[in-house]
């Protein structure tokens, strides 16, 4: 994949100090272990407010992890979409999805590291249920699943357990929920 902000010499350094900073004098902390597998991808929930995107760059800094996340495509337009890009954003267009779940299977197997964090809700709107589409990729892509969480009640953030897909998405779907049950998330209406 492409080069990002996580591996770009000295920027590095001084955004992992300034993560680290702004984390402690927020009073967030981290939970759990940063994966030993480089390749995986990472659920990023609940996704409810504006606030979840700069504590997930802040935490993937703290953990010391190369992490690409999926916008919606309308955040990579104008003069940000370069530095979208560089804070390694994937832009999507969620009016013509067809293909992109494809083309990130693609990318796991071309590459040795790879961690891409996907909100499951695809939006930070209240929703009925979770899109596939993270499941779809770790499926095809035969890599682990990730449980990243941040719960705004505790102020903690990080990795829960790995899970790996079976390939029956609503029995594995009933798994990984639960492990959310206890997450608190920034505002409980759009969850």
């Amino acid at each position: 994949m492409r080069h990002t902000i996580f591996d770009t010499p000295v920027v590095r350094q001084l955004f992992l100090l300034i993560s680290w900073i702004g984390l402690k004098l927020t009073g967030w902390k981290l939970e759990g272990k940063l994966p030993a597998k480089r390749r995986f991808v990472m659920i990023a929930a609940p996704h409810t407010s504006n606030w979840d995107f700069p504590l997930m760059i802040a935490m993937a800094f703290c953990f010391r992890i190369k992490v690409f996340w999926m916008g919606k495509d309308t955040l990579f337009r104008g003069p940000m979409g370069p530095i979208m890009k560089w804070l390694g954003g994937i832009p999507v267009n969620r009016s013509a999805p067809g293909g992109l779940v494809q083309q990130v299977v693609d990318c796991y197997h071309t590459t040795r590291e790879l961690v891409v964090v996907i909100p499951p809700e695809g939006t930070r709107s209240a929703v009925q249920k979770w899109k596939s589409g993270f499941y779809r990729i770790a499926d095809g892509a035969g890599v682990p699943i990730a449980l990243g969480f941040l719960d705004f009640k505790r102020k903690v953030g990080g990795f829960g357990p790995m899970f790996k897909p079976t390939g029956d998405y609503d029995a594995d779907l009933i798994n990984i929920q639960a492990f959310y049950a206890s997450i608190t998330p920034k505002h409980h209406a759009k969850y």
